[in-house]
Parts: structure tokens; C-alpha cells; sequence
């Protein structure tokens, strides 16, 4: 099948040639038909296979065959994913399949100013990629208006529930016109989520490519069991490997990104991360350098990876093994996009057993066992420097350190020694025993 045979119309067609595709990805062939005939969709498709193309190019064909109405002041098109890079890569797709069209569009999100955002609302756009934070923020202070919104689409619908953003689009469905199209895709779906598409959908067509959250057939896959202190100088080891080109690893938590960042840069190994302690400025700025090529490795922690689109990801390394196996699926994705090729390697500590267990049945099939050639199991951890960082105690003439004895604890109203567990200033660390700051207890982000 080619694209000419979908009826996109010329203009979009000149675009998928200059863009160099010749002939749809399966869930693309399956769902452009079904959305062209303006049924309700679920589209089920492994990560990489083409689902925003899958949507974005129907929705444009009807646009330009349409004519707005006389007066419209609001979007007729509002797509919903859960990151801000996600965002990012649908507004790249659609620039890409939009270029010969007179198209109008906008991109919402947080952790930017919003006057702009504001602006484009008013400006009678023709799409809005959004997050559903932000935008909720803006509709309940009424900017906005979404009586001309036609199609509705909601993209990694899983990943938006695990980040807790149905409430949200709960309201954002109350605020836009219940006679529309409605489309939900997801690399898997759960079934909290098949209850919600009752919510949002109406009588849809499911269209559903290969098995449910199975990795795409592209990913050789590859588990090193190691030792946690290993991990830093197994990761270095690997990467002197030529093949290991453009590499994207995933850490649990973006302290621990940073961590890994700093201990690659230390080795000679141009690194960047990504996660959610970083600006967007800065977020942008490390993707268009993995993307140039101008950074070898890209660290990311889960939510910020999602809407990392670079072709040519050699290799994923899970560095910390996901807890949950979608993860891992969407992890993995990120390469052997396309049809193209990609190796996913995880490490795994003993504490990793029954998770990749558990990932090994939700897949489907066991992982392949893999030693480093060449790498030292058997070597030590770096050691730590019981110096402190104002260098090593010198000791007095009886032998002793120079910090003073902790002396015995006085009775009430006593003077009391720096250090007895009294904070400057009359605050006893006693009184609170489970070690709490003040003030309201503040999830971390990852």
C-alpha cells in the first residue's frame, strides 16, 4: 500500500515525499481509513511505529478540505499529550505534514511564560498541542474558545493516567463541544483506561498492531547482571564500544541522572540530561544536541523521556531497571524506530530480580543474559574518603581527634554543648522524631 492510495490530498502527499516516506506503517494503513471516515478510534501500536503520523495526517486532510466557518474564533483541532517534549515532537510532525497548507497552529504547556500561549488562544489558531496542566489553568480563566473544536485526540493516553492527568481531562472534556471526533492512541492500554474511553469516546473502532505493549521486533534485547557499584564503570566500559553511537540512558530519578551525567563528562563522554528539574530552555537545548549529534549520550528519567523522537538511537541503557514494565516498553521504544534497528541493554542488581521476572512475563518471553567482555566483575567499588570534606582530623598529643567528645546530656535548664541534638536557637530535633521539616510535606518530582 502508498500513501496515495489513503486520499490525503496532493499538498499532504508533496509533504510525506519531501519528508522521504514512501508507504504507511501498519497502524497507520489500519487507522488513517477509519479516521477518514470520521469514526471515534483507539489505536494500540507499539512505541515507534508511527502513531502521530497516524493521526496527524487524517486530521490535516480534512482541515484542507473544509473550509472554516465564517467567523470562527476558536481551534478546531486539540491534541493532548503528557509531556512537554511530547508536545514538542507532535508540533514537529505536524510543521513537517503541514507545510504546503495554510495552517495555524499553537503549543501549550508549562514551565514557560504564558503570555504567548494566551496570545495564540486568541489569535483563532487551527490546532493546540497541549498539556493538560497548563491548559486546564488557562480554560478555567476563560481564555479560549472551543465551540469550532472538531477533533479531539488524546496521545499516550497510558502515560496520562500513570502521571494522574484524568481529572484534569475530565474537565477539559466539559469545556469543548460533545459533538466532535474523538481519537485515543497508546503504545498499551490498560484497563482503567478501556473504562475511560466510554468516558470520551463514542462507539469507536479499535485498531490494534501486533500484541498488546509487546517491544517493537526491532529491539535486540540484552540484560548485565551487575553489581550496584559496577553500574558507573560497566556504563564507561560499554560506551568505549564504537557501536554505541548516539545512546540514550534512563535513570530513576533526576538526581540520579545527574549523577550519571557528571561521571560520564568526567570520562571524556559528551552527556546531556533531561528531566524535570531542568528548564525548557534547557531541555530543548539538550534534545537539539543529541539530535545534531553534538552530545553522544542523552540522560533522561521516565516523564521527561516521553516525546524523545531522534532517528538513529543506537542503543537504550535502562542504567536503573524500571519498576513497572510499560516503562520499560516505552523506554526501549525510543530505539529501532521506523523499521530501523536498536539494541536495548538493562542492567539488573539482585533488587531487579522480580521486577524483570514480572517484565518477562508481561512481555511475553524471557531476555537474553549478556557478560562484557573484557570488564571486571570482580573489582571493587570506588572508595570513599572518611575525610570529609574539610580533609582528614588532626589529632591531639593524647591521641585523640580534634573534634570535641559528645558530652553527657544535661538536665533541663542546663547549658548544653553545640551538637546535643538542640538547634541554634532553641528548636529541639528531639521534638520532631521522624526527622520532618517544617511546612507542608512537597511530593518529588522526577
Amino acid at each position: 500500500m502508498s500513501f496515495h492510495t489513503l486520499n490525503l490530498g496532493p499538498a499532504i502527499l508533496k509533504a510525506i515525499q519531501e519528508a522521504g516516506y514512501t508507504e504507511p506503517t501498519p497502524i497507520q494503513a489500519a487507522a488513517i481509513p477509519q479516521i477518514l471516515a470520521g469514526d471515534d478510534l483507539i489505536g494500540i501500536a507499539q512505541t515507534g511505529t508511527g502513531k502521530t503520523a497516524a493521526f496527524v495526517l487524517p486530521i490535516l486532510a480534512m482541515l484542507s478540505s473544509s473550509q472554516p466557518a465564517a467567523g470562527r474564533r476558536g481551534p478546531r483541532v486539540l491534541v493532548l499529550a503528557p509531556t512537554r517534549e511530547l508536545v514538542a515532537q507532535i508540533e514537529e510532525n505536524v510543521r513537517a505534514y503541514a507545510r504546503h497548507l495554510p495552517l495555524r497552529m499553537a503549543t501549550i504547556y508549562g514551565g514557560v511564560g504564558e503570555r504567548p500561549q494566551i496570545e495564540a488562544l486568541r489569535s483563532a489558531v487551527d490546532l493546540v498541542i497541549a498539556c493538560p496542566g497548563r491548559l486546564l489553568d488557562l480554560m478555567q480563566r476563560k481564555f479560549g474558545l472551543w465551540d469550532d473544536l472538531r477533533f479531539l485526540v488524546l496521545d499516550e493516553a497510558d502515560r496520562m493516567l500513570d502521571m494522574g492527568f484524568i481529572p484534569s481531562i475530565r474537565q477539559i472534556v466539559k469545556r469543548i463541544p460533545q459533538k466532535r471526533q474523538t481519537l485515543l492512541f497508546s503504545a498499551s492500554l490498560s484497563q482503567e483506561i478501556e473504562l475511560l474511553t466510554r468516558e470520551f469516546l463514542r462507539s469507536p473502532k479499535t485498531v490494534q498492531i501486533g500484541r498488546r505493549a509487546n517491544p517493537a521486533e526491532t529491539v535486540t534485547q540484552f540484560v548485565y547482571e551487575v553489581p550496584q557499584h559496577l553500574k558507573p564503570a560497566l556504563l564507561t566500559h560499554l560506551l568505549a564500544e564504537p557501536a554505541f553511537d548516539t545512546v540514550l540512558v534512563f535513570a530513576r530519578t533526576k538526581h540520579g541522572a545527574d549523577r550519571i551525567a557528571r561521571r560520564l563528562e568526567q570520562d571524556g563522554i559528551r552527556t546531556a540530561t533531561i528531566h524535570s528539574n531542568r528548564s525548557q530552555g534547557q531541555r530543548l537545548r539538550a534534545l537539539k544536541d543529541f539530535k545534531a549529534g553534538a552530545v553522544r549520550v542523552l540522560v533522561a528519567t521516565d516523564i521527561a523521556a516521553r516525546g524523545i523522537d531522534v532517528d538513529g538511537i543506537s542503543h537504550v541503557v535502562n542504567y536503573d531497571f524500571p519498576m513497572h514494565s510499560e516503562d520499560y516498553v516505552h523506554r526501549i521504544g525510543r530505539t529501532g524506530r521506523a523499521h530501523a534497528v536498536g539494541d536495548a541493554i538493562s542492567f539488573i542488581t539482585p533488587e531487579d530480580h522480580s521486577p524483570l521476572r514480572s517484565l518477562e512475563r508481561f512481555i511475553g518471553r524471557g531476555i537474553v543474559r549478556k557478560k562484557a567482555e573484557g570488564f571486571d566483575y570482580s573489582a571493587a567499588g570506588q572508595p570513599r574518603s572518611n575525610a570529609g570534606p574539610r580533609g582528614p582530623q588532626r589529632q591531639r598529643p593524647d591521641g585523640s581527634s580534634g573534634r570535641p567528645q559528645q558530652q553527657q546530656r544535661k538536665s533541663p535548664g542546663e547549658w548544653r554543648p553545640p551538637g546535643d541534638g538542640v538547634k541554634p536557637g532553641g528548636g529541639s530535633r528531639r521534638s520532631n522524631p521522624a526527622g520532618q521539616r517544617s511546612g507542608s510535606w512537597k511530593p518529588r518530582r522526577q
